[in-house]
């Protein structure tokens, strides 16, 4: 049986007559009472698997929305977020649909997949142009409640001294135009703000962060760690041009999120700050190291139902990991211990580190400078003591126990396996998630 295009596929839920009759009048309701309702649902909070960093023909993806959508939702996904630069997929756009090998590749599995009667043509100069589609319009193929669901978003994209600073705004109603800083610290903050006062302003829940710092070397972690306002940052993220592991003269994300967690903390007052995984997707046809692929990085959020409210709390309560691969079925804390208990696969092995930093640590800086290539000297990440984020407990076991002495300034977990990543974001990787910083 051939396959029909997607579009064509109508889910209708038969309308249907129920008729009560009660024969027997001792059980019959009287007048003015109701009968007992029961609950909805009495589901228990559940981890939600989702992206919240994707690129589409919208923006500088390389596949039309549906594809993309459909593509997460076929892999797994219960939640998405496309993340356009400075655009929600809102109003009236045509692209060209044959502008090169791969737009013509492109187009024609669009309409393959939904169907000559939902992809809409025109020819404008000759030129033969396709109709993207809105969220709004597309988002009834695939929304389906408690399965999978799109949240609106974008990606504020701008910089600071030609240093990119890009943040995602989620479950946006508007887009929001990007805002000058009088430096990179307030060009941080001046944004986090845009998203604060939307929320504020339409009492949708939302919010910001931080993505990719070492792209273009855009954020040092001073300036992260002291843009107040900033609650997440992308501690992985699946682009390969992104430097998630740094280099010699910079700090990987991770000796960011340390460095920033401790001087926070410990120095400055200020709250902790979550790190995600995320892919950013660009690139949807070819597949391998160094092309710009979805599946390399997610988080897991722990919400009671799959809404974009209830995601957006969870994520602000702290309650997910992200992840490249590793599943965790839990991750608790009572009686002074943090417990993990890791979904294991056979033939894997799985090694977790317990990442703290201790009060009283030493927290000066040794500045840093490197030449950029015109040759002028430029700040980086300075340096730290080794004690910021140390490795303070190791496990291999499937369900690892950390048990707080009251001395952590914070204390997080990496989850690292034996399992290489099937596309990963550099070669040789594995496996990892990272559990979110909690404070004894």
């Amino acid at each position: 049986m051939s396959a029909r295009p997607l579009a064509a596929v109508v889910l209708s839920v038969s309308a249907f007559a129920v008729a009560v009759a009660f024969q027997n009048p001792d059980v019959a309701p009287q007048p003015g009472t109701m009968p007992t309702a029961s609950p909805l649902t009495t589901s228990p909070p559940q981890y939600w698997k989702g992206n919240l960093h994707t690129h589409t023909l919208w923006s500088d993806g390389d596949d039309y929305p549906e594809m993309v959508v459909d593509w997460y939702k076929q892999h797994g996904y219960q939640f998405l977020a496309l993340t356009e630069h400075n655009v929600i997929a809102d109003g009236d756009k045509w692209v060209d649909a044959e502008s090169n090998a791969t737009r013509t590749k492109a187009t024609k599995k669009y309409v393959d997949r939904f169907g000559e009667k939902w992809a809409e043509f025109r020819t404008t100069k000759d030129k033969k142009q396709v109709r993207l589609k809105p969220l709004s319009e597309f988002r009834t193929l695939f929304d389906e409640p408690g399965k999978f669901l799109l949240v609106p978003a974008e990606e504020i994209t701008h910089s600071f001294a030609k240093r990119p600073i890009h943040m995602n705004g989620i479950n946006l109603r508007d887009t929001i135009k990007p805002l000058d800083g009088k430096d990179a610290i307030e060009t941080v903050r001046v944004n986090v703000r845009q998203v604060s006062d939307q929320r504020a302003k339409t009492g949708r829940m939302m919010i910001a962060f931080l993505n990719h710092p070492n792209f273009g070397w855009g954020v040092r972690a001073e300036e992260m760690l002291l843009a107040e306002e900033l609650k997440y940052f992308e501690v992985f993220n699946g682009h390969p041009g992104v430097r998630n592991y740094g280099d010699a003269a910079h700090a990987s994300c991770e000796r960011i999120w340390d460095i920033t967690l401790a001087l926070r903390l410990g120095k400055h007052k200020l709250p902790v700050v979550y790190g995600l995984a995320t892919d950013d997707a660009h690139g949807y046809h070819e597949y391998a190291v160094g092309k710009v692929n979805p599946g390399r990085g997610w988080v897991m959020v722990k919400a009671p139902f799959l809404t974009a409210d209830t995601l957006v709390k969870g994520l602000e309560a702290g309650d997910f990991y992200a992840s490249t691969g590793v599943v965790l079925n839990e991750i608790s804390r009572a009686d002074k211990k943090l417990k993990i208990a890791i979904r294991t696969e056979p033939g894997v092995t799985y090694k977790t580190e317990f990442v703290a930093t201790m009060q009283g640590t030493d927290l000066t800086a040794t500045p840093k400078t490197i030449k950029d290539k015109d040759g002028k000297e430029t700040p980086v990440t300075s340096d730290y003591s080794a004690d910021i984020g140390k490795v303070v407990a190791t496990s291999t076991d499937a369900n690892p126990t950390y048990t707080f002495t009251g001395k952590e300034l914070y204390v997080r977990a990496k989850v690292t396996s034996s399992k290489p990543h099937p596309n990963p974001y550099a070669k040789g990787d594995v496996e990892v998630a990272w559990t979110q910083p909690v404070v004894p």
